[in-house]
């Protein structure tokens, strides 16, 4: 099977998109994670969920997990206010996670071989026509699973 069979629609946002809407996005239509482009339309960057929550907890909660019994959620500055004014570009850890792509005619193996060397919960689609990009989809982990053991 092709890698445009198995393509689904997937949203994405351009690094210069405002952070907090892509946040949103992100959790109103629950993805695994945040597939962001470059100004030409490549994929340039994959933000998995963990690594959005652990951008809205403060550092300490996370170096100390003894914290978390003391604090309640109300203690703790409001989300919004950590996203507020950032650009996507400037929400991403530092050291992004470049997507794995993969053209069109590539096969469900290539994909799986894609996402599993780099970890990403996704491997996106992408149709190159003159330089000019265009996603076509995103391949998910789940839709692996699902082609080579079925449901």
């Amino acid at each position: 099977m092709f890698a445009h069979d198995l393509a689904e629609p997937f949203p994405y946002v351009s690094a210069d998109s405002a952070a907090l809407d892509a946040a949103r996005l992100m959790a109103r239509q629950k993805l695994p994670a945040l597939l962001v482009v470059d100004a030409d339309g490549r994929p340039y960057a994959i933000l998995s969920g963990s690594e959005a929550i652990k951008s809205l907890l403060p550092t300490y909660i996370i170096e100390n997990p003894a914290l978390v019994d003391v604090l309640r959620e109300g203690d703790i500055e409001q989300s919004t206010e950590v996203l507020d004014g950032l650009s996507v570009a400037e929400w991403l850890p530092k050291g992004r996670t470049v997507p794995p792509v993969i053209g069109p005619d590539g096969t469900a193996l290539g994909a799986a071989a894609l996402m599993a060397r780099s970890g990403s919960p996704l491997t996106v689609v992408i149709e190159n026509d003159g330089g000019r990009f265009r996603v076509i989809g995103a391949i998910t982990a789940v839709r692996l699973l699902e082609h080579f053991i079925g449901t």
